[in-house]
């Protein structure tokens, strides 16, 4: 079956990158057909049939400058992302950090892709890849096996893959908060948190620590072998890697007082509101692959959470992307046919904010190819910049997913930067967006 249509621009895949891709195409007067094969087609992951649904944390990252979260945020909300927008009107108490209520999330950005006149969706998966004009391949990590298989024959490789795995999300009416309290980090702890803190003392800790450890897991299939992303470990996974690894990691107690007693807890677990009528949390961290069975004995050690009610188990699903640097160009062109746009997860950025950039970026270059312009690449010393170059310049050999990170940036022959860390990135924020806003007004305007 042919998909593509010389009279617009064809988006293979509904998710985050897609939805924005297909966005940024119809407000330049482009004709889109956008496919989504869901709710026809399940995933392993998904639960709905709106597009752009979140699966994982419902957070898309710290709103501060000095994180490297922040200033992409920053970033695409001067390119005029419609995904960042909707996040922002549907934001739920995080502290510093920009979570969004995900069934309104997902809700409103369908409603404004069918509201969209130039935008056609169309229920179903693609299992063909006979193009005839431009189109953006953003199925992302869950991409279905047929069309994974055309895949690793259009780039004449074995699709790369890491398993990923969703939080469990407790019912707010079922925390004990005899045992909890609300605060965020470094915040006084007589005013009101947007966190719920589940503290634990050192017994408690090691007992959740060692059960975790050496819990039951879901097996996995005998020919898959077991590839983490490493900033996203399951919680089972971490446990495993040494006593006081989840307290320096998900379980640190770093800025936070128990009113309690007073003084800082040992261990503590973070539950993150989930929805707008605070009526469901998420357990910050806790992405898993254990049974559900074990996960239900193993999370009620936590005191808070000895009665809790779950309303969703965390989860292990598949990831696949592709060798971005092998395939790519840094318009996210595929080198071996330019009128082919890769985007999201598929093509190795990693994190909410990551994958809504993608599609904005293919997007813009897909609309451009179409108007018989030049696709434009993204100034570097920019957040969306450095993640572009990465994507196509890092080893093929070692290539895993990306999220935004200083780290991307190259100060070798930098002078004079802050030595402060939250000062030099701050530098570093201010100066991208001052190069982002430059690039809008001399390329994209």
């Amino acid at each position: 079956m042919n998909y593509c249509s010389a009279k617009g621009i064809v988006v293979i895949g509904g998710g985050l990158a897609g939805s924005e891709a297909a966005w940024q195409i119809a407000q330049r007067g482009i004709p889109v057909f956008l496919y989504e094969m869901r709710p026809f087609i399940p995933t392993g992951a998904h639960t709905g049939s709106n597009l752009a649904e979140i699966v994982c944390s419902n957070s898309l990252g710290s709103n501060l400058l000095s994180n490297a979260s922040g200033l992409l945020l920053q970033e695409l909300r001067i390119l005029g992302s419609l995904l960042i927008s909707i996040a922002d009107s549907c934001s739920v108490p995080a502290g510093k950090s920009l979570a969004v209520d995900r069934e309104r999330f997902s809700q409103t950005v369908t409603q404004n892709i069918l509201k969209q006149p130039n935008i056609t969706l169309i229920r179903e998966e693609v299992v063909d890849l006979a193009f005839d004009s431009i189109c953006i391949l953003a199925t992302g990590p869950l991409t279905s096996p047929r069309l994974a298989s055309r895949l690793e024959a259009l780039t004449q490789s074995n699709s790369l893959y890491f398993y990923d795995a969703i939080c469990p999300i407790v019912d707010a009416s079922s925390i004990d908060f005899s045992f909890a309290f609300k605060a965020s980090r470094y915040m006084d702890p007589a005013n009101s948190g947007d966190y719920v803190n589940c503290p634990l003392t050192k017994e408690q800790y090691l007992e959740l620590s060692r059960e975790l450890a050496h819990a039951e897991r879901i097996k996995l299939h005998d020919f898959e072998k077991e590839l983490y992303f490493e900033g996203c470990l399951p919680i089972e996974i971490m446990a495993k890697r040494g006593e006081d690894t989840l307290r320096f990691g998900p379980l640190r107690p770093t800025g936070l007082i128990d009113p309690k007693t007073n003084k800082r807890p040992y261990a503590v677990v973070q539950l993150r509101q989930d929805n707008l009528a605070a009526s469901l949390y998420n357990m910050v961290g806790f992405q898993t692959n254990l049974t559900y069975k074990e996960q239900d004995r193993i999370f009620r050690i936590i005191p808070a959470l000895k009665n809790a009610e779950f309303i969703r188990y965390g989860q292990l699903h598949r990831n696949t992307f592709i060798n971005a640097p092998k395939l790519l160009l840094p318009t996210l062109q595929f080198k071996d046919n330019p009128f082919i746009f890769f985007a999201g997860q598929l093509a190795g950025f990693e994190g909410y904010a990551g994958n809504i950039a993608s599609g904005l970026v293919a997007g813009i270059n897909a609309s451009r190819l179409f108007q018989g312009k030049e696709p434009v690449i993204f100034p570097r010393q920019t957040m969306i910049g450095e993640l572009l170059w990465y994507i196509c310049h890092a080893d093929p050999l070692h290539f895993q997913p990306m999220k935004a990170n200083f780290g991307l940036f190259d100060l070798t022959l930098e002078k004079n930067l802050p030595k402060d860390k939250a000062a030099r990135n701050l530098f570093l924020s201010q100066r991208s967006l001052r190069n982002i806003e430059a690039f809008v007004r001399a390329i994209l305007a």
